[in-house]
């Protein structure tokens, strides 16, 4: 029988079997089961996020347990503490306790290989959330924002406040790249920096500190590990204190998300940076709550808006699909190779967001509340 028909079955019958109750670790990590049989024979779904620690990562869990529960699908949703040992231990678990599909945003791109395997000998489905897992062919699809977008928007937004198309600067820029072990960074660094590149070359855009690859390969280098805000106003505070001891200020900074973001702006004000007077442009993405703060204080100039909740919708419809042992829909074949295989998987589109967006982009479509915020 298949899936299809076995899960029209089992809903027909009214779910005479009880569902599966999800385990939780004492990490942070929740369960929750859904209502009847078709969920726990055939929807049986492990998620794993990689830390509470981001406002984003505990949205983009709970939104698609709760999608996926309200499906009537047993879900156990699990937080690793960006700890990479205790994630690949909670995906076991989650195979050991019979996930049909795990949705995994990894911690570290390149290590989950063999656990994925293990789970690939169980009939497991695989769909990376987020960030793609390297080095393995059991990832079956990739759900995802168009990453390279995102650098882009961030690139062109500086691109055009400082007028560089026309010949402006020099400006004093200090850019800085995401965690070396997610691939995303990677993407969001290329992005801008194909942008900007051609400006530091041409003198127009000046980093002090020395801290500009070469090329957009060498992106590692500038980055901060496991994407921590408090090492990010770390690395600023040395840049500060080394290269910036006269009148020269920074212009621009180049920050690919807002937890960096959080810890360049609160090394630039103990630096005696001023909104309004000498504060810089600073980029930024993910729209958190703090950030969005930022914005309206002047304190950050943009932030490229991913809208979770689509991507969580996106990730519910694919393993609706799975389940339903329907063809899968994707938007991309050939963009994203793991070192193994180009994974199938789906792009949304990012949207920049400044002072003027906050209440008709983020407020009035429901992703953040004007309380939130302070409107």
């Amino acid at each position: 029988m298949s899936k299809k028909m076995k899960l029209a079955a089992l809903l027909v019958a009214g779910g005479l079997v009880a569902s599966l109750a999800a385990c939780s670790t004492d990490d942070g990590g929740s369960g929750g089961g859904g209502g009847d049989a078709a969920a726990g024979g055939d929807c049986n779904v492990g998620i794993s996020m990689p830390t509470r620690s981001l406002e984003r990562w505990i949205n983009d869990g709970e939104g698609l347990q709760s999608q996926l529960e309200e499906a009537d699908c047993t879900v156990d949703l699990q937080y690793a503490d960006n700890r990479t040992e205790q994630q690949i231990s909670q995906i076991q678990n989650q195979v050991a306790g019979g996930a049909t599909v795990l949705v995994v945003a990894a911690i570290d791109g390149q290590t989950l290989g063999p656990v994925l395997e293990e789970a690939k000998g169980q009939d497991v489905t695989v769909i990376a959330y987020d960030r793609l897992i390297n080095g393995t062919p059991d990832v079956d699809y990739y759900a995802t924002f168009d990453n390279y977008q995102v650098g882009q928007l961030q690139g062109q937004y500086i691109e055009e406040q400082l007028d560089l198309a026309s010949g402006a600067g020099p400006f004093n820029l200090e850019p800085f790249a995401g965690s070396p072990d997610d691939n995303n960074a990677r993407f969001f660094f290329e992005g801008a920096w194909d942008v900007l590149l051609p400006y530091v070359e041409a003198g127009q855009l000046v980093v002090p500190s020395g801290q500009s690859p070469a090329s957009a390969d060498d992106w590692a280098e500038i980055g901060i590990l496991g994407w921590g805000s408090d090492d990010a106003q770390s690395e600023m505070d040395n840049r500060l204190s080394s290269f910036y001891t006269g009148d020269e200020k920074v212009d621009v900074v180049l920050s690919p998300n807002d937890s960096l973001a959080l810890g360049i702006e609160a090394s630039l004000s103990s630096a005696g940076y001023e909104p309004g007077t000498d504060w810089p442009i600073i980029t930024g993405q993910d729209a958190d709550v703090a950030n969005v703060q930022a914005i309206l204080n002047d304190e950050q100039s943009m932030t490229v808006w991913k809208d979770t909740r689509a991507l969580g919708d996106r990730v519910f419809q694919m393993i609706q699909s799975i389940v339903a042992g329907d063809e899968v829909e994707v938007n991309d074949t050939e963009t994203y190779d793991n070192g193994e295989k180009v994974v199938p998987s789906y792009l949304l589109d990012p949207e920049v967001v400044v002072k003027d967006d906050v209440q008709t982009k983020l407020v009035d479509s429901g992703f953040l509340s004007a309380s939130d915020v302070g409107l």
